[in-house]
């Protein structure tokens, strides 16, 4: 019986952790402090920066099975999903690294072992390409493992030289292929033909250089070694199929992609198409959703949106017009979890994701189906035999329509589409999205700080204490290394050992201060700008800093026990948003300083009164309860497993810190955080909102900071009773009747203005003119607020009949005009070209409808000219 999917990958992980690899979880598909990608693209992105020596690793050889999505920039493969037996958007790199430890005999040998031995492929089905230029790869293949040299095919740059992208590490590379057998009509075949003889299932590369943005290349500080073996395609040729979709993998969800649809793989080509689209839109859709990304119309969000919109097209062409692709997620879940257990732990906030756009989305489509049929019959009422391409344009960008679904409808019309046309709208549409591209959103981490860290690591100590003794082991002054540093200077400080917490996961860095023999060094912020390193941000206040200085690193105590009465408040604040929510409450985000606490969660809906109120006292009768805090230090696959939250896009390396309160709230976190619940003292709520589509924000005080605001609040509220001289408890009724008085007030006011208006529309009707057949009315009136011009102008209009009128005048130290044209004489003249020509006399702009328009201006000593000028161009027309 073949290999499953799942027995490969973890045949994979233990070969190469039985030869002293560590084997690393996968990184989240959000990649980090990468402003290059959108998605991570290859197994070897979270390696980047440890390949080029920026960021050192406690070991030198590695192995993991990396999330991958391919849909964008040089890597888009969203096109052929579905349609080729080897395109998917979401994948599996499984890779085996080497950071300066093995170079190619060790890559080469140890593949040629892997694949012919726990992986039982046989050795008379595979061959392998090198760089043109790679005469050791080629002899380690031929003398070292025995290949003839019929079976090892020498390749240009093009096919066997490979690098991540214009710029970063690179190198020449040795690929594996299996070979399906002569293909008839390519005698002269090899790997880099399209004649589908040979299929490329293990990529070596080896790192040499580092390439920078001018094209040379530069050698790495040591040689490494990077490969990549799709697990998909390996399971393919390992299970003996023709397609990826027919592994283990993709079965399964293809099974509920068939059962949700009720259509049948093998009874119609394009039904096919679309089942496969679906089964892998939901791998992909699993997967973002699991990272942290949530649909929006700009960056990583448009790129989610777009492919669940994709799979629910789909699903329409196979007659499934409700949502769905919640269902086939659900698959993916109950497949995917034992490798990548988060997802079980976020089933219910991924499924509710996926319903709710896939909902808004299905509304929009039909909206673009009726859109689609009119423009066919005004089209067809024109005599045309194709449509539009900026109609179909607008289909694909604004409804989600693919191109080839409108070429559908438009064929049993009888009708084409301007394929031209549209491919015009497409690269405009590029190039304003090059331009407004601005990369993961995420900054290059400065030089300097990646060099330091190459030698130099600090550790932290402020779990244990506030204070500790250490050396001076680096000073910058405005981004630059200094041997030293006097009073009044700007300083970065690193040390091998410190207790300063530096900013992550939401908690703010620590303050305090640095002190030795006559030093005293202000801290005001630690920040890790690389992994590792801890830089300690502040002023020289007394004496001079100097490298290898003995120093003694105090932080202030006050500030860092409010920060983390605010930090265990977060916790306990989660949890019971998911007990009173639900699971799908999950953070999007949080700020953890001294002063207050700020916690982003996904929601779709603003939360009532009483929700606050639930999730507010569960928090403090948590807190009231005391409960021990317990830390314990653990890989971080069995802190999952273990029921710990993790949070989205948050980075976890190999062991976590798991912090648990009682038995109702256990997370992920390598923060500061109380010995015990009671240390919170109380938790206070202080505002709740909508930052984002489907992400709401709680702001929160814990400790004194929360019994001060209550206490102002009631401080306000006494004086509020005390304004209206009413007792505490009758505010509220006291409040209803003022504002019930000021409404009546309030009305009798507007019946007062109106009537006044009236009054002087009635004067101003006799100043109009007679103009051809209609009436024309320029007349000034200061004084009156733009809303109220609007009403005059109809009033006047009505009183007129046919007509024509302008009214301006000052208000507020603006000019204000107005234009109105009666219905019957917007062919001849439009009320928006009016306006917009009379307020450039004041010095302004405007416009609206042919029959009513605004505008300002800002000179008040031209308003008359501006009168004269309406005139002529009514009088003109």
């Amino acid at each position: 019986m073949p290999l499953a999917a799942r027995d490969i990958r973890q045949r994979f992980l233990r070969f190469f952790e039985e030869r002293g690899h560590q084997v690393v979880p996968s990184a989240s598909l959000v990649p980090d402090s990468d402003p290059t990608l959108l998605f991570v693209n290859a197994g070897m992105v979270p390696f980047k920066r440890t390949f080029t020596g920026e960021e050192p690793r406690p070991y030198s050889r590695a192995a993991s099975s990396q999330k991958c999505m391919r849909v964008s920039g040089k890597h888009n493969d969203l096109e052929n999903v579905g349609r080729t037996p080897r395109h998917q958007t979401f994948f599996e790199m499984l890779g085996n690294f080497s950071f300066g430890d093995y170079f190619k005999r060790d890559a080469i040998e140890y593949a040629w072992e892997l694949i012919t031995g726990p992986f039982g492929l046989p050795a008379d089905k595979l061959v392998v390409s090198v760089f043109r230029e790679d005469d050791e790869a080629f002899e380690l293949w031929r003398d070292g493992i025995g290949l003839p040299e019929s079976k090892i095919f020498r390749l240009d740059e093009e096919e066997n030289f490979w690098s991540m992208g214009e710029t970063g590490p690179c190198g020449p590379c040795t690929e594996i292929h299996w070979d399906y057998g002569p293909v008839p009509g390519f005698d002269r075949d090899d790997p880099s033909s399209e004649s589908g003889r040979y299929l490329e299932i293990w990529n070596l590369v080896f790192m040499q250089f580092n390439r920078d943005a001018s094209g040379a290349m530069e050698p790495l500080p040591k040689p490494c070694v990077d490969t990549g073996a799709g697990l998909e395609r390996m399971s393919t040729v390992i299970q003996g199929v023709e397609s990826n979709y027919e592994t283990d993998l993709f079965t399964p969800i293809l099974a509920r992609a068939q059962d949700v649809s009720g259509v049948q793989l093998g009874q119609d080509p394009e039904h096919d198409v679309s089942l496969r689209v679906v089964a892998d839109h939901a791998r992909a859709l699993t997967f973002l959703i699991g990272d942290g990304v949530l649909p929006s119309n700009e960056g990583r969000g448009y790129v989610l949106r777009r492919i669940l919109r994709r799979g629910a097209r789909h699903g329409v062409l196979l007659g499934v017009e409700r949502p769905f692709l919640h269902e086939v997620a659900d698959a993916v879940i109950d497949e995917m979890a034992v490798a990548y257990p988060e997802l079980a732990e976020r089933r219910a906030f991924i499924r509710d994701r996926i319903q709710r756009d896939e909902e808004r989305f299905l509304k929009t489509l039909s909206k673009g189906l009726a859109l689609l049929e009119d423009e066919i019959a005004t089209a067809k009422a024109k005599g045309a035999a194709s449509l539009a391409g900026q109609v179909v344009f607008k289909l694909y960008d604004t409804f989600g329509f693919p191109v080839d679904l409108t070429a559908d409808i438009l064929r049993g019309h009888d009708m084409s589409l301007d394929q031209g046309g549209f491919e015009t709208e497409m690269n405009a549409q590029r190039q304003r999205a090059r331009a407004a591209w601005k990369g993961s959103g995420q900054s290059a981490v400065s030089e300097v700080y990646s060099r330091m860290a190459a030698d130099l690591q600090t550790e932290f100590r402020g779990y244990e204490s506030l204070e500790a003794e250490s050396r001076v082991a680096a000073i910058l002054v405005d981004g630059e290394p200094v041997d030293a540093a006097e009073a009044g200077q700007a300083v970065e400080v690193v040390v091998p050992e410190t207790p300063f917490y530096a900013e992550s996961g939401g908690q703010v860095g620590d303050r305090g201060t640095i002190v030795g023999d006559g030093l005293c060094v202000e801290i005001e912020d630690t920040q890790r700008p690389v992994e590792g390193l801890v830089v300690h941000r502040g002023r020289v206040a007394e004496g001079a800093l100097a490298l290898d200085q003995i120093v003694r690193l105090q932080v202030d105590a006050e500030a860092r026990q409010a920060t983390v009465r605010n930090h265990s408040g977060t916790h306990l604040l989660h949890a019971a948003l998911r007990q009173v929510l639900g699971p799908q409450a999950m953070q999007k985000g949080s700020l953890v300083a001294p002063d207050r606490l700020r916690f982003d969660f996904t929601h779709d809906a603003p939360l009532s009164d009483e929700e606050l109120e639930q999730i507010e006292d569960l928090t403090n009768e948590w807190i009231e309860r005391n409960a021990s805090a317990n830390t314990r230090v653990m890989p971080y696959a069995d802190a999952i497993e273990s029921g710990a939250v993790a949070i989205f896009e948050e980075k976890y390396g190999d062991e976590v810190r798991v912090q648990q309160f009682g038995d109702f709230s256990t997370e992920l976190c390598g923060g500061t955080h109380a010995k015990a619940t009671g240390e919170i003292g109380l938790l206070r709520i202080t505002g709740e909102s909508g930052i984002a589509a489907g992400v709401r924000r709680i702001e929160a005080l814990t400790g004194l900071a929360a019994i001060r605001h209550a206490r102002e609040q009631e401080r306000q509220f006494r004086r509020a009773a005390a304004l209206l001289r009413a007792k505490p408890e009758e505010v509220p009724e006291r409040l209803e009747r003022l504002l019930d008085e000021r409404k009546r007030q309030q009305r009798e006011i507007d019946e007062l203005k109106a009537s006044k208006r009236g009054a002087a529309a009635g004067d101003l009707t006799e100043s109009a003119r007679d103009c051809q057949d209609f009436k024309v009315l320029g007349a000034r009136v200061d004084g009156v607020a733009a809303k109220d011009l609007r009403t005059m102008i109809d009033d006047l209009r009505n009183r007129l009949g046919s007509s024509v009128v302008l009214l301006t005048g000052e208000s507020g130290g603006k000019v204000l005009l107005a234009v109105g044209v009666t219905k019957d004489l917007t062919s001849r003249l439009k009320a928006g070209d009016l306006v917009r020509e009379v307020a450039q006399v004041v010095g302004g702009g405007g416009g609206g409808r042919p029959d009513f328009a605004q505008a300002g201006g800002k000179d008040a000593s031209k308003i008359e000219a501006a009168i004269e000028k309406f005139h002529a161009l009514v009088e003109a027309a």
